[in-house]
């Protein structure tokens, strides 16, 4: 396996409720959609998600439909070309960032993506 993704699912605080790891050809909405699979019955006070644009378009209804979440897709403002801290979406990059502290999480040192995913668990 070439590359890898994580998708994470995470609280308003950041914390971790579910990741996922797959290998980097599958598409965000599909990923997503594993996510979603995973938690579908454990976050019954769940109603809203922020997502980026990777998993816009079918994803949204499908969502709606599975699990009965609405999917808000946080855009990036194109009149500013400059970084700038996007609402919501920084959560998400918090989170990724504390992870990317743990020296296990900055290689692919697993062999299966399972593995990885309880690592990231550990961690």
């Amino acid at each position: 396996m070439n590359g890898r993704k994580r998708h994470v699912l995470v609280d308003t605080m950041g914390l971790l409720i579910a990741v996922v790891v797959h290998a980097a050809d599958v598409q965000d909405r599909d990923g997503g959609r594993r996510v979603i699979e995973k938690v579908r019955f454990a976050c019954a006070r769940l109603r809203t998600i922020w997502a980026d644009g990777g998993y816009a378009g079918q994803f949204v209804q499908w969502v709606e439909t599975f699990a009965g979440w609405v999917v808000e897709i946080v855009q990036r403002d194109e009149e500013k070309k400059a970084f700038h801290v996007l609402p919501q979406r920084w959560i998400v990059e918090r989170t990724l960032a504390w992870l990317s502290r743990y020296r296990r999480l900055s290689k692919d040192y697993e062999g299966l993506p399972r593995t990885s995913e309880n690592i990231v668990y550990i961690a």
